[in-house]
């Protein structure tokens, strides 16, 4: 299968394959006698956990440590995976709580303004914006 196919087939860029290359993450492809890249099944099926340890969040990283454990499992135990899945739950969780912050924050500057047609020089987020002190 050829980089465009492959690339259509998950419905990403051939530039996001090419960079998954680069990164280790897949195998760089064999090249056809006219210079295509050449992908087979167990590239269709890396990049498919790829993409999908991607969409629930885990980083370049984090996935290039579950691939790693993926190529070589009869040297690690499930345990070793749990633990990956718990140190992402406790990642965004921390996220999850600086959101909120975040959102407690810009909800006291929302609040605390008029929102009228007065002029924006007395406009009360510009003027928390501006101070020295976090909002």
């Amino acid at each position: 299968m050829k980089i465009g196919a492959l690339a259509q087939q998950f419905d990403v860029t051939v530039d996001t394959i090419r960079f998954y290359e680069k990164q280790g993450l897949l195998a760089t492809a064999p090249r056809s006698g006219a210079g295509y890249r050449q992908y087979g099944t167990g590239d269709v099926q890396r990049l498919s956990f790829i993409l999908r340890a991607k969409a629930i969040g885990f980083s370049l990283q984090q996935i290039r440590e579950l691939l790693a454990i993926e190529d070589n499992k009869s040297a690690w135990v499930c345990a070793d995976v749990k633990d990956k899945v718990a140190l992402k739950i406790q990642e965004i969780e921390q996220q999850r709580a600086e959101l909120q912050r975040l959102q407690q924050a810009l909800q006291q500057l929302h609040n605390a303004c008029c929102g009228g047609t007065v002029s924006a020089n007395a406009c009360s987020i510009l003027a928390a914006l501006a101070q020295a002190e976090p909002v």
